[in-house]
């Protein structure tokens, strides 16, 4: 079964500054919590900007400190607009993650939509009623939550 959340979040800022931000793969690691111990493993030096067809190679311990490696693909890229990231390894069957941005009254308007599907058919359905999408939830609250600190709680 295919599940899906979307958020939707209002940024006082403008296109560039917020394309800039969430265009750089680097910046992740500040809007995830802690506990996942967010660790991007396949570059020796940070990654400056997305393009269509990176590979990201990354360490996350969603649960219990269990550390599980995840590769995503940057799949699409519209400058100032888009951006979609595919898992190509990790713990779900499926992952597909699109970002928008968009200029509105009073700044950007940030959209996320999250389509996912989990391995072990009823386990897995079970497991996510039980814990993974309220820990998704909760990882977008966060980030959420960290996005209005670094541009919606600015003077």
């Amino acid at each position: 079964m295919l599940h899906k959340i979307e958020t939707n979040q209002l940024i006082k800022s403008d296109i560039a500054t917020i394309w800039d931000f969430m265009s750089s793969p680097g910046n992740l690691a500040l809007i995830t919590p802690a506990y996942m111990n967010f660790t991007i493993i396949n570059e020796k030096k940070p990654l400056e900007k997305m393009y269509a067809g990176q590979i990201i190679e990354y360490y996350v311990s969603p649960a219990l400190g269990l550390k599980l490696k995840w590769v995503t693909e940057i799949t699409h890229v519209e400058n100032n607009y888009y951006f979609v990231d595919e898992q190509r390894f990790g713990p779900y069957t499926f992952w597909h993650h699109k970002h928008f941005i968009k200029q509105v009254e009073g700044g950007i308007e940030m959209i996320d939509i999250i389509h996912y599907k989990l391995p072990f058919g009823f386990l897995g359905r079970l497991a996510n009623s039980l814990f993974v999408k309220k820990q998704l939830k909760e990882i977008f609250e966060y980030r959420h939550k960290k996005i209005d600190e670094l541009f919606n709680s600015k003077k």
